[in-house]
């Protein structure tokens, strides 16, 4: 496609092509999981997700990618996202390692610090503060890196302690598969700039986050954007950011302003702080409108923010928009 720019996110940042998440976290066996991965590769999805979770009837991701992967062909396959405090590091990397090396090099890293205390209180895990959760993150990011890495590595930190290791099998796309790492707060955002290649733009939306509805606005989005410019340096123009539909589910409809105004009360009635039907029409993460409406959003979405990776979930709604938009 022709080379095109994003205005005021740095001089000369191309505009990406669209790529789409797509998951299907109802089905049952792994026929129908297959049948729904091939479907998605054939309108037009970049990848299949699955997210990490102990206590939401969630299947194990990777043996669910492994069965992805060996039932399509150019399909990507990522969690969305590992949960960091479930698997040491370098467990994980081997696990994620054999996943790229038996799907031909078709594998994201997808990494998070963990936010689900219910399933840490289900199974007596520690649910540690955001920062050390974060901290331990930056660590297990450095960890399976350097599993990955060729030849031996040691690693010393607060958390994890690597000594002359040599993680096997090295994945196939090297120096390592894409890295993903998403968060709403400053410090993990400046981790996914110095670290990831693509970066998930999240809202601040949950309790023990203080509940800041005025996370999900453009306005917020764009601080978000600036945090990862300060952090990235020159690797800024390379990364991807991604988002997603948060606090409310995906919405197909004509009547715009009237599910913005469902969207709104809840949120006060659960926060007390009261958006604008704007500022939620506008929001990266509420996915509501018509199929035109969509398309036109995430062009926006694309061209003003630098977005042009979206989670669509099991294509019910947004299947025809993934079909519009796929390849451009």
């Amino acid at each position: 496609m022709a080379c095109a720019h994003i205005p005021g996110l740095g001089h000369n940042r191309p505009v990406k092509p669209f790529s789409f998440i797509a998951d299907a976290s109802d089905v049952t066996n792994g026929r129908d999981l297959a049948e729904r991965a091939r479907r998605a590769e054939s309108v037009g999805v970049t990848t299949f997700a699955i997210p990490d979770h102990l206590v939401e009837g969630t299947f194990a991701p990777i043996p669910y990618l492994a069965t992805v992967a060996a039932a399509t062909t150019t399909l990507r396959i990522a969690a969305f996202v590992h949960n960091n405090d479930l698997r040491h590091p370098a467990v994980l990397a081997q696990d994620l390692a054999t996943l790229d090396v038996l799907s031909d090099g078709r594998l994201d890293v997808a990494l998070g610090a963990g936010w689900n205390k219910p399933e840490y209180d289900a199974i007596g895990l520690a649910f540690d503060p955001v920062p050390t959760r974060q901290a331990r993150l930056e660590e297990a990011v450095a960890v399976i890196k350097g599993c990955f890495g060729e030849g031996p590595f040691s690693f010393h930190g607060e958390f994890y302690d690597i000594s002359d290791y040599q993680g096997f099998p090295r994945p196939a796309q090297q120096p390592h598969p894409p890295i993903f790492i998403g968060g709403g707060g400053r410090r993990t955002l400046s981790l996914a700039g110095r670290e990831a290649n693509i970066v998930g733009l999240a809202p601040r939306i949950l309790k023990e986050q203080r509940a800041e509805p005025k996370s999900l606005t453009w306005a917020a989005a764009e601080e978000k954007v600036d945090w990862v410019r300060e952090a990235a340096g020159d690797r800024f123009d390379d990364l991807v950011f991604n988002v997603y539909p948060s606090g409310s589910p995906i919405v197909v409809t004509d009547d715009l302003r009237g599910e913005a105004r469902k969207i709104i009360d809840r949120l006060k009635s659960r926060t007390g702080i009261e958006l604008t039907e704007q500022e939620v029409i506008d929001s990266p993460h509420v996915y509501i409108g018509s199929i035109d409406r969509f398309v036109e959003k995430f062009r926006e979405l694309r061209e003003r923010l630098g977005v042009s990776s979206f989670l669509v979930g099991d294509l019910t709604e947004l299947g025809p928009v993934v079909e519009r938009l796929a390849g451009t």
